[in-house]
């Protein structure tokens, strides 16, 4: 077992690592920017060295900083978190090269996963189903206006790099297709340094629901089941539940299944994540696979009853999977809200600043992961996520009536924040019978 960890990463997952790291009994090593000097979360740690100024790009993303950090802490292992570096390949290797564990998938398995086009090519191996379109890489925008022309319309060009729907756009049309490969292959180089595109049938009015797994060194691979991701903001979740409402059992196996065997096909060890779009006729299509620990993993964890922080780490250390598939139950349902810093009501621009008052809820089957207190200054320099407020009760329509009640009970002064909004979603008589794809945000709340 590692003594002491490098967290490469701030606020909520920092603090939930420094967590589970103290109920191991491993030592932590925490780095901060200038910005995040002052964070309350930097005293449990064992350890913590300032690794450059406010913005991300001067310091959390300074890969000779971290490495530096490391080897002054003296630690034996590197924890990504999500974000960041976390899905970074080059982090991942040269960790390793410096003769630090980084906790996490091979460096092989992160680059063939991080490439849509090649993770396409292992689901396919893989027999798992993917959305029709092209092959790999679109050479031109002939090409695409032919693949196009064979599946017909409408279609989606998505960056074969990167995601959170940047270089990515909907194609309705003929006429429309070559401004869009010109836009989305000059927003992909811009934002990944790859300007590849690949081209696939847009599923109108699909749910977003991806598959939690886990797999040791060994050959041993699980899922722990579903989570329904499907309520979001251009492609930005903001809340998540599991079990998926309103899908067969046969559907939501089937769908698990294929996520353990996309797992199994890439060789993939340690925690990821196997998102796919389901039809309104409940087929399902890989779209792709997370290679880090999710921001919603709290709802697995309380659904299944397994720590998904502290397996990783003891996976990264050598360790077999402590359960087998067979032993993996979902008991109850779990929904996540995600609280941003954001002003709903206008275009959900970022509201950093200082929490006067922060009052949390509380009771059975509540749970707030967050990094925040009051006193605590928003920073404008990063995600505006403040925290995350996860209910877990026996029936969905039990968590919904705990959800809405912890949003009536948590009070954050001094800043705007997403809370108005959540309780809208949930309140909702389509959220509430389950009936929610991914454009029920657009056409419910920003007309």
């Amino acid at each position: 077992m590692f003594k002491r960890i490098l967290i490469a990463n701030r606020g909520e997952i920092a603090l939930r690592i420094i967590r589970a790291c103290r109920e191991l009994g491993i030592e932590t090593v925490a780095v901060y920017s200038e910005a995040d000097q002052d964070a309350e979360y930097l005293k449990l740690a064992n350890k913590k060295f300032c690794i450059g100024p406010t913005t991300a790009s001067s310091s959390y993303l300074k890969i000779d900083r971290i490495i530096s950090a490391a080897e002054l802490g003296e630690v034996d292992a590197i924890h990504p978190g999500y974000g960041l570096l976390a899905e970074n390949a080059h982090f991942a290797d040269v960790c390793r090269s410096c003769g630090y564990e980084f906790i996490g998938p091979s460096v092989a398995a992160m680059e063939q996963l991080g490439d849509k086009i090649s993770a396409r090519a292992i689901a396919k191996r893989g027999g798992v189903p993917t959305v029709p379109g092209s092959d790999g890489e679109v050479a031109d925008v002939e090409q695409a206006e032919a693949i196009a022309n064979s599946i017909g319309y409408p279609v989606l060009l998505k960056a074969t790099a990167g995601g959170g729907g940047r270089g990515m756009r909907v194609v309705r049309e003929p006429g429309q297709l070559r401004t869009a490969f010109e836009q989305a292959a000059s927003e992909a180089k811009a934002n990944f340094g790859n300007g590849a595109l690949y081209l696939e049938k847009f599923v109108e009015g699909p749910r977003h629901i991806e598959a939690q797994i886990i797999a040791d060194r060994f050959g041993n691979v699980c899922h722990l089941w579903e989570r329904d991701c499907s309520t979001q903001r251009r492609h930005q979740k903001l809340v998540e539940e599991s079990p998926a409402p309103n899908l067969s059992q046969k559907t939501r196996t089937a769908l698990c299944n294929a996520a353990a065997a996309m797992a199994r096909e890439s060789g993939y060890t340690s925690a990821g994540t196997v998102e796919f779009i389901v039809d309104r006729d409940e087929n399902f299509y890989f779209i792709e696979m997370n290679t880090r620990i999710q921001v919603e993993h709290p709802v697995t964890e309380l659904v299944t009853g397994i720590d998904l922080i502290k397996t990783q780490i003891l996976l990264a250390s050598g360790e077999k999977l402590p359960f087998t598939q067979k032993d993996v139950k979902q008991r109850g349902h779990a929904l996540e809200c995600r609280i941003n810093a954001e002003d709903c009501d206008h275009n959900f621009r970022p509201a950093p600043g200082l929490i006067t008052q922060l009052i949390v809820p509380g009771g059975f089957g509540v749970r707030f992961d967050s990094h925040v207190y009051s006193g605590y200054t928003v920073s404008p320099y990063y995600d505006s996520m403040v925290g995350k407020l996860i209910v877990h009760q026996p029936t969905r329509e039990e968590a919904i009536k705990c959800m809405l009640r912890c949003l009536d009970e948590i009070h954050i002064s001094g800043i705007k924040t997403s809370i108005p909004l959540q309780k809208k979603i949930l309140s909702h008589p389509d959220f509430m019978a389950g009936q929610v794809d991914t454009s029920f945000i657009e056409q419910n709340f920003m007309k």
